[in-house]
Formats: structure tokens, sequence, C-alpha cells
């Protein structure tokens, strides 16, 4: 007589869907039960380990504080620092256009600021110097869990002075390469008040994660015009020639070739 066969009870059937639509033999039940109870015991030690791991961030988070804060200071000494590390950013520069460049000569500090429990959010915090476009002496965009357990997004209003709105533009802007740059294409300001899809924030994550991280790489890329110290012409084949005397050139009368013919070789006397 056959053994009845089960169904897989306890394994995740969102994970392994196929599971649940087939029977196993008694065997094959229990080896799978086995394995079920194995890999719950794996998460486990993973949502452990999660913990720790963040444990950790934290305390080399509070670490790291002090040295960026000097970081910071030191930073406000160079003038258009910011402005030089965006503009030099593969994927920020296309940020900052005139006259949000413009603008961003007056950024003077860029600060992260991870939430204590650092599942739940930061801030990104951007500090100017008394400027001609807006009131704010920092700009903070915020991402945070909402109720509902979905990132979200907030920030600090721009309190823009009598038309220097950057936001609203009536004319494309030209972009470095010479091209227009379309209405609808997103400037810093843009971005910065723009909350319909936190979740996927690419600009918000490069700068926290790698700009402010190390800001001075970007700071530092050589100018891609000159190579190797060496300016070259549009061919690459400018070769350096001797200068001409300014003098006149001394004519050099041909020779015949009957007089060639007629010298002596070397191993021959002129007659007498």
């Amino acid at each position: 007589m056959a053994t009845p066969s089960k169904k897989l009870k306890k394994a995740d059937s969102t994970a392994h869907p196929e599971l649940e639509a087939k029977d196993f033999d008694e065997e094959t039940q229990k080896a799978l039960e086995e394995i079920d109870s194995c890999q719950n015991e794996i998460e486990a030690l993973n949502e452990q380990a999660s913990e720790e791991i963040l444990k950790v961030e934290q305390k080399f988070n509070q670490q790291r504080k002090p040295h960026f804060e000097k970081r910071a200071n030191i930073i406000c000494k160079i003038p258009h620092f910011w402005t030089t590390a965006f503009t030099n950013h593969p994927d920020l520069s296309s940020l900052l256009e005139e006259p949000e460049e413009d603008c961003f000569n007056y950024l003077t500090i860029i600060d992260v600021e991870e939430f204590e429990d650092i599942k739940s959010g930061y801030r990104l915090k951007f500090y100017f110097s008394e400027n001609p476009y807006f009131e704010n002496v920092v700009l903070t965009k915020e991402f945070q869990l909402g109720n509902s357990g979905a990132p979200i997004s907030s920030c600090i209003p721009i309190k823009w002075k009598e038309d220097m709105d950057l936001t609203h533009t009536n004319e494309p802007t030209c972009t470095r390469t010479g091209r227009k740059r379309q209405l609808d294409q997103r400037s810093f300001f843009t971005w910065y008040n723009d909350h319909s899809d936190p979740t996927s924030d690419s600009i918000a994550e490069i700068i926290k994660d790698d700009l402010w991280h190390n800001p001075l790489q970007y700071f530092l890329v050589p100018d891609v015009e000159v190579g190797n110290g060496i300016d070259d012409d549009e061919d690459g084949d400018d070769v350096s020639l001797p200068e001409e005397d300014d003098g006149e050139i001394e004519e050099v009368p041909l020779v015949e070739q009957s007089e060639v013919d007629q010298a002596p070789t070397q191993d021959e006397e002129p007659d007498d």
C-alpha cells in the first residue's frame, strides 16, 4: 500500500510558491521541513546580525562626526569648493546650470545627519551664506519612514527673494555642452522640492553616500582638456620644428653630372 503523500506546510509559499502545489512522499516531506527549520534559524541569525551591524555603524558614526565637522570648517576656507565638486561629479553636474551654479557659489557646508535609528532615515543639510536668491541660512531635506512603513521625504520651504525663484523659468537654460536644457529637467532646486518618489531618489543617495563622504576627489578632478600636461593640437601631430634663420638663404650652385663624372676618385691622382 502506498504511503499517503503530504504537502509541505512550513515552507514559505511566497518564497517558494512551487512547493505549495506539489505533493511529496513522507521521506521528502520530512527532509523539506528540516530544511525549512534550518532556514528559519538562518534568517533569525541574519536579523540578529543586521541589528549588531547597525549598532556598530551608530558607534562609528559618532566617532566620524568630529572629523566631518573639522573638514567642514576647512572647506569653508576654499571659495566655491562645493560648486566645483558638484560640477565635476558625473552624476550631479547636470543639476547645476546658470543661474543655479551662481547660487551654489554661496553654499558653504553640506552635512548629513543619520537618525539615531539608522533604518528610520536621514537629513541632508545645505548651509548658505547671505545671498541674493533666498533668505534661508540652511536648506534641509529629510527622508524617513512614514506611518505605513514606506519612505517619505519633506523639506524646509525655500524663502525666495522677489523675482529670484530659480524653480520658475520661462526659457530653457544653456548647458555646458551648448544644448538647451528642457524645462522639465530637474535642477538642484526642483529636486529639492520634489517628493514624488523618495523610494528611488538616486540624487539624495549619491549626495549622502558618495559626494559627502569624499568631496575632495571631485574637487580635484583634473581638467579633461589637458592630458598629461601636454597641450595637443586637434590632430595630435604637432611636431616642433627648428626655427629658420632670419638671414638670407645662401644658394648652392648645382653641379653638372659631367663634372661629377670627371672628378677624380679617391684612388686616382689628378693629372699635373
